[in-house]
């Protein structure tokens, strides 16, 4: 399943080209127009082994004083309580509330008064998000970065070092964030969410586009929780749209041997509070605040998205260890539920690319593993992979 183009006759088995160790990556594009960046010269230091600036992990101290703040939103609260909270000194709180405020965090205040929040901030620090997302999996292992080259990098880093199930990697900005064919796309600071996950599943790297399926199911259900005017829809394998512009684009990688996965990374990228895109993107993208006309509460919606995806990964993760006879299986449920809210699987005419290959014709729906058929001059043909666009025909 090496999620590039191919077309499989139904009934042809030639679906699996795994190797042992081989890494699976099905790129799933965002900004598939903007070109690939040349690698700097701290990109080149990052990859041989020393780390980049802005690959640091944020300090925990910052998330400390926020939520401390938070927690006395209506007091001004002294420099020398929060140094007693976070063990560190006075000097070293005023240094650390300058880092906030360089963040855009609104605090009030110096060190002879106090300090005070102006309005609560719309960071994706784990201090305000763990509360949120109590008994899920990704309540444990939040990781934040204010700036990163790509969140998807950074959690298969970890994930191959052995980080858990349920580890979460988000940033504010990210400088190298990947697309389809490691593009690179715009992801302005603290305007979108930018979200991966480690999973563990005991599935068959043949059965893993499902769970790419799931997540398309998780963002259109965490919109719809925190704005249930807003019509969402699936465009198979990965895009979610709104008025048939992408706001959300899913990359999904893993590394598996033949018959088992080892890890996958499920990365997330919505577009939420961009007031506009680069004139190449104007007619592909849009922000959920340019469909609604508002702001939108990233921390409400990273949460809702977080428990969804929870909700649609413990019911993947039951069913491979008890099996349902009698009622729908969980990867079933996916399918059709996926089918459901798609306008693109069954009766679209479309074209489907990769590199220099195109096939036409109307797609027919998905089969038992979710891979996408589509009605040709050359009779039903399975998709594994491809660039799928609307024709005007």
């Amino acid at each position: 399943m090496g999620f590039e183009i191919a077309r499989i006759k139904p009934g042809d088995g030639r679906n699996s080209r795994l190797r042992r160790g081989f890494v699976v990556s099905p790129h799933f594009q965002h900004n598939s127009r903007i070109k690939k960046a040349a690698p700097s010269r701290q990109d080149r230091l990052s990859r041989a082994g020393a780390p980049a600036p802005q690959e640091q992990p944020t300090d925990v101290r910052l998330g400390r004083i926020v939520r401390l703040l938070m927690e006395h939103a209506t007091v001004v609260v002294s420099g020398t309580k929060i140094a007693q909270e976070i063990s560190s000194s006075r000097s070293e709180v005023w240094r650390l509330i300058q880092q906030l405020r360089g963040f855009g965090v609104d605090v009030a205040g110096h060190p002879a008064t106090g300090y005070q929040l102006k309005s609560v901030p719309d960071l994706l620090l784990p201090e305000i998000l763990a509360p949120l997302l109590r008994g899920t999996l990704f309540g444990a292992h939040l990781h934040h970065f204010y700036k990163i080259g790509s969140t998807n990098t950074a959690a298969m880093s970890a994930a191959a070092d052995g980080a858990p199930e349920g580890s979460v990697f988000l940033a504010e900005e990210q400088t190298a964030g990947r697309g389809r064919g490691a593009h690179s796309w715009e992801s302005a600071r603290s305007a979108g969410i930018y979200c991966s996950v480690v999973l563990r599943p005991a599935l068959p790297p043949s059965e893993v586009l499902v769970l790419a399926l799931a997540a398309g199911l998780a963002v259109r259900t965490a919109i719809e929780q925190v704005n249930a005017a807003v019509s969402v829809d699936l465009k198979w394998p990965n895009d979610v749209l709104i008025g048939g512009k992408k706001v959300c684009g899913i990359l999904t990688e893993m590394n598996a041997e033949a018959t088992r996965v080892r890890y996958i990374v499920v990365g997330v990228g919505i577009n939420v509070n961009h007031a506009n895109f680069p004139p190449g993107l104007r007619g592909e993208a849009i922000s959920l605040r340019m469909a609604t006309g508002s702001e939108w509460s990233r921390v409400e919606l990273t949460a809702a998205l977080l428990k969804s995806l929870d909700r649609e990964y413990r019911l993947l993760a039951e069913q491979s260890t008890e099996p349902q006879i009698a009622q729908e299986s969980a990867s079933s449920s996916i399918l059709r539920r996926f089918c459901a809210h798609s306008s693109w699987v069954r009766g679209k005419q479309v074209r489907i690319e990769q590199n220099e290959a195109t096939l036409e014709g109307t797609t027919e729906g998905l089969d038992e593993r979710g891979f996408l058929r589509v009605k040709t001059a050359r009779g039903l043909e399975t998709i594994l992979s491809g660039t799928v666009r609307g024709t005007s025909t």
